[in-house]
């Protein structure tokens, strides 16, 4: 007889709410849902849905990597849900539309992406 090894299940709190982080470059999307506390529920980027070389810039799939990463979060009971958006892809738009068409209430919207305010320090006069 073949014994079968039992497989340890982690048991997961329910949650109700949660912050959904979404950074968005040109070449990929990552999505991740955290508790409110900042501990990470679920995860997804493009390319871990499948997507290679320049399929990961779309929009399409940075809405199956958003779906994928919110089905693992209703499961543990996700209701209520905070966005922070970061960077400057094209996904953006289609992360929250996705988000929306799953039922989750979207509570507030956050742009994070960190913008210069004086830049770096310029380099020193040429002397000749």
């Amino acid at each position: 007889m073949i014994s079968k090894n039992k497989l340890t299940v982690k048991k997961l709190k329910k949650i109700s709410r949660g912050i959904l982080h979404v950074k968005t470059s040109f070449n990929n999307t990552i999505v991740c849902v955290t508790d409110m506390k900042g501990n990470v529920i679920s995860w997804a980027s493009s390319g871990s849905c499948g997507f290679k070389g320049s399929r990961k810039s779309t929009t399409f799939s940075a809405q199956t990597s958003a779906e994928t990463c919110m089905k693992k979060a209703i499961e543990v009971g996700i209701k209520q849900i905070d966005i922070n958006l970061s960077g400057s892809g094209s996904g953006r738009e289609m992360v929250i539309r996705s988000i929306q068409n799953l039922g989750v209430f979207i509570n507030c919207i956050k742009d994070i992406t960190p913008l210069p305010h004086n830049g770096c320090r310029p380099t020193k006069k040429r002397r000749i």
